[in-house]
């Protein structure tokens, strides 16, 4: 199985992206809504993040607004959170392939925001970044609701340059000209894993 790292900075079209994926059928790890998943109630990460920053859950689930105020510019902290999450989100990773391979999948997509930051494009076959124009990127975040540029600043300042992820990726896909050229991007990258998918069992 083909495994396509998927990645991008805050505000370049990445989950629309990952969405355009599973539109045409293939199979999206979603990184976040694993983190939300152990973050919920009932979630593997809520007990050891309470140790950690008491005070930060409530109703049995972390308040992420709450606990982002512990850990937004505090790098120790983040750190801190990070040695707890990390761990956890990458066991559901390990499920969900092991799951798609069993189901026969030939190729899925880990839709990972740090991807490169974390170490995890080491564990794929071939990675993408998606992409915008800097003006654009800021457009799109400070549209937000409840953002703000300090906070998208501090955002930005853990995750890699967009130069240095382009740099790295082996394919780039460009959100600044509309979901009818990013979908035609999308197609041309599910045709060609699947070559390689079958060139790969043949």
């Amino acid at each position: 199985m083909i495994v396509l790292g998927l990645t991008g900075s805050i505000g370049m079209g990445k989950s629309a992206t990952a969405t355009l994926f599973r539109e045409d059928g293939v199979v999206v790890y979603d990184a976040d809504a694993a983190v939300h998943a152990l973050y919920a109630e009932g979630g593997a990460a809520v007990g050891p993040i309470e140790a950690a920053f008491p005070g930060v859950t409530s109703n049995g689930a972390v308040d992420r607004t709450v606990l982002r105020t512990h850990v937004l510019d505090n790098p120790e902290a983040m750190k801190r959170l990070e040695r707890i999450v990390h761990p956890l989100a990458g066991a559901a990773q390990v499920e969900f392939r092991q799951r798609s391979h069993a189901d026969g999948a030939r190729f899925c997509v880990l839709d990972i925001p740090l991807l490169f930051e974390t170490g995890g494009d080491a564990h794929c076959d071939f990675t993408m970044v998606v992409s915008a124009p800097p003006a654009v990127q800021r457009a799109r975040v400070l549209a937000r609701p409840g953002m703000t540029p300090e906070a998208f600043e501090a955002i930005l300042a853990r995750q890699l340059p967009d130069a240095e992820k382009r740099a790295r990726a082996d394919f780039i896909l460009s959100t600044a000209h509309g979901f009818d050229f990013a979908r035609d991007q999308v197609r041309s990258i599910i045709a060609l894993m699947h070559r390689l998918a079958e060139g790969a069992t043949s």
